[in-house]
């Protein structure tokens, strides 16, 4: 009689080990997620170093706000910001508008002391009827309507013109700024070989001003520079007469020292 052959038998499934890693997995997971549920932000902390990068404090060479793996004794209290200034550089920030506003109140006395000196001087050299001043970002803008300079439609510098523009040159010649020369027109269209239109006339009365101001006066050229605004730019609507007549001007702007070619 035959022995009967046991079968061997197939295990079925994951390897035992298996079970036991899965659990040391599962088990290391809950712990992270069991740190991460209890971590806090230090939300002072966080907004210093924010400030740090924001106003360049690390770059400075000021202490870092970041605390140190092995902090001493000595520089435990300085990291808390008790005793350093690291986290007071806003109050930079308002020293700098400080800064600002003293300096719009030193140019604003500026304009005002130059603003009376060319009231004074148009009172002294009787000029209140030929020219207005009034006082613009920019600086003091003398204003000489059109009907007093040239004839219409024209830009050369009438004789009668000539005593008054030798007086302003005068004034300009008493004081350093640059000035430029503007010329506007009213909207009436204007058409003729020399000036086909508005812009090349208001271009060139201001020049005519200009080559005037430089050539009696003997004044330096490069302190000039002139614009021709045809009439894009009137003071009042051109809707009558009088109103275009106000509008067809010559401003002459003695710039504030601090203000450039391209921003005027």
């Amino acid at each position: 009689m035959k022995r009967r052959e046991s079968r061997k038998k197939v295990d079925k499934g994951a390897p035992k080990w298996m079970v036991t890693y899965s659990d040391m997995v599962t088990l290391i997971l809950v712990f992270f997620i069991l740190l991460f549920s209890m971590s806090q932000i230090d939300a002072v902390k966080f907004e210093a170093i924010s400030d740090s990068f924001r106003n360049r404090m690390i770059f400075d060479f000021f202490p870092s706000p970041v605390p140190m793996d092995n902090p001493t004794e000595s520089t435990s209290v300085q990291e808390q910001g008790q005793e350093s200034n690291e986290f007071e550089l806003p109050v930079s920030d308002k020293e700098d508008e400080a800064d600002g506003d003293s300096e719009s109140s030193q140019e604003n006395d500026s304009l005002n002391e130059l603003m009376e000196e060319v009231e004074n001087y148009l009172d002294e050299n009787a000029l209140n009827n030929v020219v207005s001043a009034n006082r613009s970002e920019r600086g003091v803008v003398l204003v000489l309507q059109d009907s007093i300079l040239f004839d219409p439609g024209e830009a050369e510098v009438l004789p009668s013109a000539l005593p008054f523009l030798t007086k302003v040159g005068n004034l300009l010649s008493q004081i350093d700024n640059d000035i430029k020369v503007e010329g506007h027109t009213d909207d009436v269209p204007m058409s003729s070989f020399r000036y086909p239109s508005n812009w090349e006339l208001s271009g060139a009365r201001a020049s005519s001003v200009v080559r005037f101001l430089v050539d009696e006066n003997n004044l330096d050229e490069r302190r000039f520079t002139i614009s021709g605004y045809s009439d894009t730019e009137p003071l009042v609507p051109n809707d009558n007469a009088s109103n275009r007549s106000k509008n067809r001007r010559v401003e002459i702007v003695i710039l504030e020292k601090h203000i450039t070619e391209e921003q005027s």
